[in-house]
């Protein structure tokens, strides 16, 4: 079973930017797809972006298109989501998650807060 672990949240002003990362470990990385997911206070858990294992195929939140880019690197372990632009509404902790091809999204890191705010 993967072991994933984000980092990169932290304070930003509104239109800066931010990039998190999530290390996975236990397993190789190309054999899942990864998604970045978030949950702010008082709301549900949505889905922001996720990445097929390969890298191919990307798919992104509406609100967050153009704003938001996500990237792997198979090498490192390495999934990262770099956000620019960032809004006030994208406040929440972001987390991670991994699913084999076809399976549900199975294993979750801990999660990095991501706080926008003058």
């Amino acid at each position: 079973q993967l072991q994933l672990v984000e980092s990169g949240g932290g304070l930003v002003q509104p239109g800066g930017s931010l990039r998190l990362s999530c290390v996975v470990s236990g397993e190789t990385l190309d054999a899942y797809a990864i998604g970045w997911f978030r949950q702010a206070p008082g709301k549900e858990r949505e889905g922001v972006s996720c990445i097929s294992n390969r890298g191919a195929t990307t798919n992104y939140l509406d609100s967050v298109k153009g704003r938001f880019s996500i990237s792997k690197d198979n090498a490192k372990n390495t999934v990262y989501l770099q956000m620019n632009s960032l809004r006030p509404e994208d406040t929440a902790v972001y987390y991670c998650s991994s699913r084999r091809s076809g399976g549900p999204w199975s294993s979750w890191g801990q999660g990095t807060q991501v706080t926008v705010s003058s």
